[in-house]
């Protein structure tokens, strides 16, 4: 039996606001990320789920933090990876924001202008926190609609993780999905269309290995 171990679990999307009442997200219903933490806890480990907003109910046992957006998850990350033993990095992170969030709400203009918004990138919370991951384990995910494998196995090395979890679309707010898991020797295991939770409790073996 693997020992108790502290896991770090990011989940759903995020948001960033272009007002005070619109902004860029993704589809992310965060279900994938809380069936992990789901498994962890049966498994006996302690987790801290980091989520984006989502209408999850919190698996009890576990410590949540809710973040909106990818500055906020990153400094969530910041303060609490230094602690784990491993991390699940599910959340669908947004890679751009408005490069300015407006105070008052956005107005159309008159005459039926185009209108421009600029963006700038996100940090890359998974490049950031692995970079000095030291002996903790990080897994990460790709969601990817061509080449997925080589585009996956290239960013595990990039991005210095263990092991990636590679995704299509078709798992977005889906109650079950097909999984390819990677590490750099190439493909661990594959899962076809199994439901989320007997996903996960897979995944939770990896953090053992």
């Amino acid at each position: 039996m693997t020992d108790c171990l502290h896991v770090i679990v990011t989940a759903g999307p995020t948001r960033e606001h272009i007002d005070p009442v619109r902004y860029l997200s993704n589809e992310s219903s965060g279900a994938m990320g809380f069936a992990i933490a789901r498994a962890l806890l049966a498994a006996g480990h302690r987790v801290t789920l980091i989520a984006g907003p989502v209408s999850q109910e919190t698996p009890e046992g576990a410590a949540r933090i809710d973040v909106i957006s990818a500055l906020d998850m990153l400094a969530a990350l910041e303060d609490h990876f230094s602690e784990a033993d491993a991390i699940f990095m599910a959340a669908a992170v947004g890679d751009f924001r408005p490069a300015t969030r407006l105070e008052g709400k956005w107005k159309k203009e008159e005459g039926g202008a185009a209108a421009v918004l600029e963006l700038v990138e996100n940090p890359d919370l998974l490049a950031t926190i692995a970079r000095d991951k030291g002996p903790r384990k990080v897994i990460a995910f790709a969601l990817e609609t061509s080449d997925g494998e080589a585009r996956a196995g290239a960013k595990l090395v990039r991005k210095n993780a263990d092991y990636i979890v590679l995704n299509d679309a078709s798992a977005l707010n889906a109650a079950r999905s097909s999984v390819t898991v990677l590490n750099a020797d190439g493909v661990v295991w594959r899962l076809e269309d199994v439901s989320k939770d007997e996903t996960a409790a897979r995944l939770v073996e990896l953090v053992g290995r």
